[in-house]
């Protein structure tokens, strides 16, 4: 049996619950499960980030703590997205940091900050994830076929040409 969170998880994590509309009678968040499920209905809820945040920084479970900050990542403003990576613990740290960096990619490659001869020297060092979303988050033809042609996978290569199609 899993043991109750900490006191102050408890609390944050009661608050939680009261304004997302699950009630710790029902669920006693000492299972981490229980606790990702409270986590992800606060997620949509975009007024109780700060709740989440102080969850998050008392969540005894590093990895099920990255699972939540890997999600707020996209729903927090740019500037705040080295706070969130900060709160986890070193050894769970690196999938969010690289994601928070992979996402200020992406908005310089919607405003079309990244010429296509940069793509071409960054793009190995790219996640297969990063290269998919590049490729909807530009409209630039020279930098699809640069991922036309260098994406790492069949399906991220396919997805680039059928853009280039598409403009």
């Amino acid at each position: 049996m899993a043991a109750d969170p900490a006191p102050a998880l408890s609390e944050v994590l009661r608050q939680l619950a009261e304004v997302v509309g699950q009630y710790e009678a029902e669920a006693p968040f000492t299972d981490g499960h229980d606790r990702w499920s409270l986590y992800r209905a606060a997620l949509d809820t975009p007024a109780v980030l700060p709740l989440l945040f102080d969850a998050v920084s008392l969540e005894p479970d590093g990895p099920l703590a990255s699972g939540v900050v890997g999600n707020v990542l996209e729903r927090v403003p740019e500037d705040e997205r080295e706070q969130w990576v900060q709160i986890l613990p070193p050894n769970v740290r690196a999938f969010s940091a690289r994601r928070a960096r992979e996402l200020g990619v992406l908005a310089s490659l919607e405003e079309g900050g990244v010429p296509a001869d940069a793509v071409g020297e960054l793009i190995g060092g790219w996640s297969d994830w990063l290269q998919l979303r590049a490729v909807r988050a530009t409209s630039d033809k020279e930098v699809l076929h640069v991922v036309s042609q260098m994406g790492r996978t069949k399906a991220i290569r396919r997805a680039a040409t059928e853009a280039l199609q598409r403009r």
